[in-house]
């Protein structure tokens, strides 16, 4: 029985998912310099004539997955700038940070793949809007905390420092997990939030 376009469709982006997966992998743990369209393939159990179908060329892949990370955390600045319930979206957040650390490697990875994106990208309108999201980010995780602060649920200090010890605390993480591999240890789901913590309480 011939297959159906749903089938068909399905089996692309499946397969369009294997070649994803395989390139975060490998520019993450063995650098985009390095990393070649025949290792791609390889990782994700295809040929390269399959991977060309889906990407023309290596630099094609890299910038979706890393327009993939961008358009994620614009959507979460989108939620922190909208919630009207402080503790609990950095409670929700930090419960994904912590599963999807736990669970699996592609949260980590596409959190690497910016950082090296920046580091390695050549053209300034790149490095800018990565450093504007990151900015952005950081405001608006500020804001949120700062409007816990005010209702008295997290800790007093400065909003803005708190976020970044949060956020590179997330980073850190993830570059351990990487590095360490199956030596990596989560710790437990309440030190990602301690900073917030207010005396005897905990998100």
């Amino acid at each position: 029985m011939p297959r159906t376009p749903e089938q068909y469709e399905a089996m692309r982006l499946a397969t369009r998912t294997k070649i994803q997966t395989a390139a975060m992998r490998l520019f993450v743990r063995q650098g985009y310099g390095s990393t070649n369209v025949q290792h791609i393939a390889d990782q994700a159990g295809i040929s390269t004539g399959l991977l060309y179908r889906h990407y023309s060329t290596k630099e094609q892949l890299f910038e979706e997955l890393v327009q993939f990370a961008m358009t994620g955390l614009e959507a979460l600045i989108a939620k922190f700038q909208t919630s009207d319930e402080p503790v609990e979206e950095l409670a929700r957040f930090a419960d994904e940070v912590y599963h999807d650390l736990s669970a699996g490697d592609d949260f980590g990875h596409l959190l690497l793949l910016m950082t090296q994106s920046f580091f390695s990208t050549e053209t300034d309108d790149r490095k800018e809007a990565l450093r504007q999201l990151n900015t952005n980010l950081l405001q608006a995780t500020a804001a949120l905390i700062h409007q816990g602060q005010r209702q008295g649920k997290l800790r007093e200090g400065n909003a803005f420092e708190m976020a970044q010890y949060f956020f590179a605390s997330i980073q850190g993480l993830a570059m351990m997990k990487v590095m360490l591999e199956g030596e990596f240890s989560m710790p437990s789901r309440s030190l990602l939030t301690i900073i917030f913590d207010k005396e005897g309480e905990t998100l």
